[in-house]
């Protein structure tokens, strides 16, 4: 029969992007896939269903959940979705095991194997995979977006015969794929920009994008490319060094996460009370409990003349391009296993072994399984 590779539309609130694009799309089919689709997953995405030329185009979720041997998924499967799926069927995309301890449990009863985009390692030939990497680029420019037209004021500096405006003060909290991308984005609109980061090594690539690093005297190098969890001590230095940054800024960008761990609180009330009235606060941390403290996941609050945006799954509001870039993290994991018309991991590759969520009726990932095992005792 050969491998059959299907793709749902997402039901996730808000979710518009989709796991397959027609580039990729036609890559599988060449690669002697059958892949099923089910119509309209791509419209939100502003992908019609004419583009998925040489798919199979199902009119339900259900048509392909129970006949696909590898599931392309965006946001985790629900429970409803799982008892769909095909018994030992293989599904890859974001998984949020720190969240989903059901659904893990139903894949391990249904013998599915779980590739989770979020446990990619971070090494060098996995750069080409990294979801993550390429989904926060798309949060780290539309923050910029959201945080400029929340502004009251102009981004760069105007030369007009009413006089010269000068350009707005842009400080990006966080020097990871996001936070660089916001300081190129405030860089173009034409913001005198700041950038701050707990690990020191990321004060080259600030200032690469034209942006003035901030030392607070703290640093916080951690594993695999993150910041490590500061100390109580550490994080008063840093918050007293950074409050002098943050109150004189009109946007202020933060980005700051551990994964797996509720986001660190950066800023304060008192320090959003000293804050210019005006002034915006775009806080990317919103979905794992908020950078700011007055933040609310998915909501724009106003506090003492300041605007503090929470926003959530903000690359699904990038929804065409972030859905090419994932895609194609997707299809640069899954290549090298896809021979002659079938899927064949090699379980010996770092890749695959760093990946894998769960496997052979068992959580392979140990975090995941000492967490789900803490639960049910």
């Amino acid at each position: 029969m050969g491998l059959t590779i299907g793709v749902v539309t997402e039901t996730a609130p808000g979710e518009r992007r989709v796991a397959l694009v027609p580039e990729v799309l036609r890559k599988l089919l060449a690669a002697d896939a059958r892949v099923l689709v089910q119509a309209g997953a791509g419209v939100a995405a502003r992908i019609p269903d004419a583009a998925f030329e040489g798919a199979e185009l199902v009119p339900d979720a259900a048509s392909v959940l129970e006949h696909a041997d590898v599931l392309l998924k965006v946001q985790p499967l629900t429970i409803n979705e799982v008892a769909r799926l095909k018994f030992g069927a293989t599904v890859v995309g974001f998984m949020q095991p720190h969240r989903q301890a059901e659904m893990i449990r139903a894949l391990c009863d249904k013998d599915v194997t779980s590739l989770a985009m979020e446990l990619v390692p971070r090494i060098s030939r996995a750069q080409s995979m990294d979801a993550l990497s390429s989904q926060a680029a798309v949060a780290g420019y539309k923050a910029v977006l959201q945080g400029a037209a929340a502004l009251d004021k102009f981004m760069p500096m105007l030369t007009t015969a009413a006089g010269t405006i000068r350009p707005a003060q842009a400080l990006i909290i966080g020097a990871g794929v996001a936070g660089l991308q916001a300081i190129a984005t405030a860089r173009r609109l034409g913001a005198v920009v700041e950038g701050f980061d707990v690990r020191s090594a990321t004060k080259e690539q600030v200032e690469s994008l034209g942006a003035k690093f901030v030392d607070t005297g703290v640093s916080a190098e951690g594993e695999g490319g993150y910041a490590r969890e500061l100390t109580p001590e550490e994080r008063e230095q840093q918050q007293t060094a950074l409050e002098e940054h943050i109150v004189k800024a009109d946007l202020v960008i933060t980005t700051a996460a551990v994964p797996g761990k509720p986001a660190p609180k950066i800023i304060n009330r008192a320090t959003v009370e000293r804050m210019q009235p005006g002034a915006v606060i775009v806080d990317l941390g919103a979905e794992s409990g908020g950078n700011c403290e007055l933040t609310e996941a998915g909501e724009t609050v106003q506090h003492g003349g300041v605007t503090i945006i929470g926003p959530v799954d903000l690359p699904a509001t990038v929804a065409r391009h972030a859905s090419e870039m994932y895609a194609r993290n997707l299809y640069n994991l899954l290549e090298p296993a896809l021979k002659e018309g079938e899927l064949q991991i090699d379980w010996e590759d770092e890749v695959f072994a760093g990946t894998v969520l769960t496997r052979d009726g068992e959580v392979q990932h140990e975090s995941t399984r000492v967490a789900l095992e803490g639960g049910q005792s």
